[in-house]
């Protein structure tokens, strides 16, 4: 079904197909009666942290009273229900997110915050929307393949924040980083609140592999999760929702009950005496962060996606790999319609000579496989699919997959076996 649909799209003119999607959008925003313009809605865009930052902002409104939705990659939140996204993708079709925003306000939310792609800005998904608050967090090279360019790309970004510009809210929020390249045309909008952050406007700060604290309003902010890349997000939820009026005191207390993200630098912990880490990171830009991160020896296990997607970086992300970790090693992802072995093999050409690399096509063996020679103090980086529930291969195949849930059962197994 999903070969026949891209057979349809490819004989389809462009314009039309835009325009069929642009119509699906206002009906399912006119059959589920508008429900955003009931809700403070958030937006937030980015090729990296977009999950992480949309519950660093959830927690924040919670801590200041608000009842929230949350859409975003790893799950669907309802006031205080809440599930796993079992779909793959933060903006589904088919005006789920229409309906999903209606479910919020007849569960009495006064506020959402959605994960916005550029794929779903491609297919007109953001339309309809009646944004109050919109954050940009960077742009790096990501789906290029699908765009046609690294600039087709960055304008589809942009386009999600032209959908503030269009919103009847007063006033509107555009929050900016700063240090982004890109930051000009998110500040160039014609919105009443513009915001543009960086560490350095915030010091002093600190980041670790535990954790780390900013300086936000006068005040200390600790933030339990590691990384500068954490320190990022954090500030990006601070700076919209003191745009929104939360006072410093209880944006520093939502940001930090926010301890564990599920796929987000997920420590996984069974009593061993090394670090087990699953993270979404899939760019070289994000495999450089999560690998900053953690000082000492690390052992990565590391795949790349199949179906012609950014195939450009997949030798880039394995010479990052090894240039930070003393043992690489190249497994299966999401190979879709490719040949898993032609994947790892395009990877295994960008590891430098005399570089500890290896491949080992399963990905469940090659997880048990490094945490069975993890050493005492090491960090073993699980990388590429976070939270993603499904293994996806030929034909739209999928199977059943946790990195977070494997990585369990061998640490247990290990520690099992040494008792």
């Amino acid at each position: 079904m999903s070969s026949l649909k891209e057979t349809l799209r490819s004989l389809l003119p462009t314009p039309l197909v835009s325009l069929y999607h642009l119509l699906l959008a206002y009906l399912g925003a006119w059959r589920y009666g508008f429900p955003s313009r009931r809700l403070i809605l958030i937006g937030v865009t980015g090729t990296k942290g977009k999950s992480s930052t949309t519950e660093m902002v959830n927690a924040v409104l919670e801590e200041a009273g608000y009842k929230t939705a949350v859409l975003n990659s790893i799950r669907i939140k309802v006031a205080e229900r809440s599930e796993a996204n079992l779909m793959r993708m933060s903006m589904p079709g088919r005006a789920f997110i229409q309906k999903f925003l209606r479910g919020a306000v007849n569960a009495g939310c006064t506020a959402a915050i959605l994960e916005m792609t550029s794929q779903g800005a491609a297919q007109n998904r953001h339309r309809a929307l009646e944004l109050d608050a919109f954050i940009f967090t960077n742009l790096a090279p990501e789906h290029i393949e699908s765009h046609g360019s690294y600039e087709a790309y960055a304008d589809a970004k942009l386009e999600l924040a032209k959908q503030l510009v269009r919103s009847k809210k007063r006033p509107r929020i555009m929050v900016v980083n700063g240090d982004d390249e890109q930051s000009a045309r998110y500040l160039a909008l014609g919105v009443e609140k513009k915001v543009a952050y960086s560490l350095s406007g915030n010091e002093p700060y600190g980041a670790g592999e535990h954790g780390g604290y900013l300086t936000f309003s006068g005040l200390r902010v600790p933030v339990s999760l590691p990384g500068e890349f954490s320190l990022k997000n954090a500030l990006a939820a601070a700076e919209v929702s003191r745009a929104m009026g939360v006072a410093p005191e209880t944006i520093a207390r939502g940001i930090k009950k926010v301890t564990h993200i599920p796929g987000r630098a997920e420590r996984i912990e069974s009593g061993q005496d090394f670090t087990v880490i699953v993270d979404y990171a899939h760019t070289p830009d994000s495999l450089e962060a999560i690998y900053r991160a953690y000082p000492g020896e690390k052992i990565a296990v590391l795949g790349s996606m199949g179906g012609s997607r950014d195939t450009w970086n997949r030798p880039v992300k394995a010479r990052i790999a090894a240039e930070h970790c003393r043992r690489v090693i190249l497994t299966n992802e999401d190979p879709c319609d490719d040949d898993p072995k032609k994947i790892v093999e395009e990877m295994a050409r960008g590891v430098p000579k005399g570089a500890r690399a290896e491949i080992i096509i399963d990905r469940r063996e090659a997880i048990r496989s490094a945490i069975a020679g993890a050493k005492s103090g090491e960090t073993v980086l699980i990388t590429g699919k976070g939270t993603d529930p499904w293994i996806y291969g030929p034909g739209g195949t999928k199977i059943p997959w946790s990195d977070a849930g494997v990585a369990r059962e061998e640490l247990q197994k290990r520690l099992a076996h040494t008792v």
